[in-house]
């Protein structure tokens, strides 16, 4: 039997009980230029150092689509080998079912509770003392991206926080531009909400919707302040009539819209586009108005299979994911934050170091995948879609919200 790999001390333990060399079906949602770009350096990786292959089984569609036939095969008995999932309570009934694998054995070999930075990405994987998922990326959803084209089409300077944003509107569409350009998906939708809340409404009150799920709250005037500026915003993005999100980063990129609300994952977009942060856009966490992350992201999770030979390539690949040089590889193609606070990220572009100081100086908060069940989360988007695809009013999409927030798990 040969055996590539030496990445960890935990890899001794993985090659003594490798069966084969084995076949992976790997399934996830990265179909974007940026994303396909960022996941073929993990099919690269684990056929290179390992002597297992890589069988890509990408979902187009995004999460939304995706997660169901993920979900749906793990619970009808056709599991692939490994899959992506958002960490925190996607995975918690698979878990419950006994359908996923403990990955403790090799975390704890590889000293992830050490290195993994911030540790709640690891909590996020952890039910019952046991870790079932290895975390990959930080991702955060609070960013606003700038078209410097744009603004020198509508003749105004390129904005520093999202007031001076709305406040440059009517240049951007007197000059024929769509000021926000923004994708017909509620995930969407509700990512550019969810920035506004921690925006406009400030930290403690989101937490404490949020986290403590305190509808008073959501029913008060900082909320209140959300939704209308949430209308302010639909009316921005009226002539914004693209699908998927990186349709939406596209016009961006192209000098056809000023900015556009979406996570760190846009600037895969922009790389592979070619441009360059600080010459052709801007970017602004926290809408430029707090400087503060939810740290989100994704993980890879095993689900059960009776194969020796793929039960220890999945072992492989997950001590793979986490390695220092995959980690660097994976990310500065993702755009996205790595989760060891012990590798060198020198190298990072000037928005990805932006990421990086707001991490290092502790400006995080959890997603909201892992403070709202799957459930709640899906009746959020389904109301921000109905929102943002309407003429509903803030304060009826409010009651509607403050509803939704007292019946949430």
């Amino acid at each position: 039997m040969k055996c590539k790999t030496k990445l960890l001390s935990a890899a001794a333990i993985i090659c003594a009980s490798s069966a084969g060399a084995a076949d992976l079906e790997v399934t996830h949602w990265w179909t974007s230029g940026g994303e396909a770009a960022a996941v073929s350096e993990f099919a690269k990786a684990f056929t290179e150092k390992t002597d297992h292959n890589w069988v890509d089984g990408a979902i187009a569609g995004s999460g939304g689509t995706a997660r169901p036939i993920i979900i749906s095969r793990i619970i009808g008995g056709d599991p692939m080998a490994a899959t992506q999932l958002n960490h925190g309570r996607q995975s918690e009934e698979l878990i419950e079912a006994g359908l996923m694998t403990d990955l403790t054995e090799i975390a704890e070999a590889g000293g992830w509770k050490d290195l993994v930075n911030p540790s709640a990405l690891l909590d996020a994987c952890t039910f019952e003392g046991r870790i079932y998922c290895v975390p990959v990326n930080i991702h955060s959803a609070q960013w606003l991206w700038l078209s410097h084209d744009a603004f020198a089409k509508a003749g105004v300077a390129v904005p520093q926080d999202w007031h001076e944003f709305v406040a440059a509107a009517p240049a951007l569409e007197k000059a024929g531009l769509v000021p926000l350009a923004m994708g017909q998906q509620g995930w969407q939708q509700n990512i550019a909400f969810g920035t506004l809340t921690i925006a406009i409404a400030g930290i403690d009150d989101w937490r404490e919707v949020s986290v403590n799920k305190n509808a008073d709250v959501a029913a008060g005037g900082s909320y209140t302040a959300v939704f209308e500026a949430a209308a302010s915003a639909r009316e921005l993005a009226r002539d914004s009539n693209v699908q998927d999100w990186n349709l939406a980063t596209n016009m961006v990129i192209s000098g056809k819209a000023g900015g556009q609300i979406m996570g760190d994952w846009a600037q895969g977009e922009f790389q592979v586009a070619g441009q360059v942060a600080g010459d052709d856009y801007t970017c602004l966490p926290g809408l430029g108005i707090n400087q503060i992350l939810d740290t989100g992201g994704d993980a890879f999770y095993f689900p059960k299979v009776d194969d020796p030979a793929v039960q220890a390539a999945q072992l492989e690949l997950a001590t793979l994911l986490i390695s220092p040089e995959v980690q660097v590889a994976f990310n500065l193609a993702k755009g996205s934050l790595p989760v060891r606070g012990d590798i060198d990220m020198s190298s990072a572009n000037s928005c990805m170091q932006k990421g990086l100081q707001i991490l290092a100086d502790g400006g995080v908060l959890p997603s909201n995948d892992m403070n709202l069940s799957a459930d709640t989360t899906t009746q959020v988007e389904d109301l921000m879609a109905e929102f943002w695809a309407s003429d509903l009013s803030a304060a009826d999409a409010q009651a509607r919200y403050v509803d939704i927030i007292a019946r949430a798990d």
